[in-house]
């Protein structure tokens, strides 16, 4: 039994140490990446989508961590609920004015879910929202197959899509600012 406990903790620990390293490196000196905080509605559409997250970070020598995650998002909420073995480590809700989350105890508190929210809103929002909400000289190229986000030329993260709609099957987004690389499969979920 004791064992048992222990994997999905290694895992909530292994994915923590990918997703929010202890010192990341910006692309920019002092820089962080914007954040986001667009309105679930501003997305558009309804969906609800199973997926499986890979996660890599060149700081992690246990090299790439999965989990299973659920989405929804609706006019009115964004809600993400995490899955490592079977078990709910993590659910957010996001209004568009309050992030709200639940954590399994054996989640780390440096864990940043506004990081996961400005990710999935990177990754799944239009384009025109995700440019209106960007500060003063950030820019995003968007493409049938990928989107860019860009500060001065320089790129700091890339989103590259397989599916159609984009929710729909592998996408990758790589973050050259925070060292890490997030493969994403989706299916829509059954109802």
């Amino acid at each position: 039994m004791r064992a048992r406990g222990l994997i999905p903790a290694l895992l909530v620990a292994g994915l923590v140490a990918c997703t929010t390293p202890p010192r990341p490196r910006p692309a920019a000196p002092g820089e962080p990446l914007p954040e986001l905080r667009l309105a679930p509605a501003a997305l558009g559409a309804s969906v609800s989508l199973a997926q499986q997250l890979v996660f890599a970070h060149e700081q992690d020598p246990g090299g790439p961590r999965s989990l299973e995650a659920l989405l929804e998002v609706d006019p009115v909420q964004m809600q993400l609920a995490g899955l490592a073995m079977g078990h709910r480590i993590l659910t957010l809700r996001w209004d568009g004015s309050h992030l709200d989350e639940e954590r399994d105890p054996r989640v780390p508190a440096q864990f940043n879910s506004a990081l996961v929210l400005r990710d999935v809103q990177l990754v799944y929002w239009p384009a025109d929202a995700v440019r209106a909400a960007l500060p003063a000289g950030w820019t995003l190229e968007d493409g049938p197959t990928q989107r860019t986000l860009s500060k001065n030329g320089r790129e700091w993260v890339s989103v590259r899509y397989d599916g159609t709609p984009r929710w729909e099957g592998r996408t990758q987004l790589i973050n050259h600012s925070e060292h890490y690389q997030l493969t994403i499969e989706s299916h829509v979920a059954d109802e």
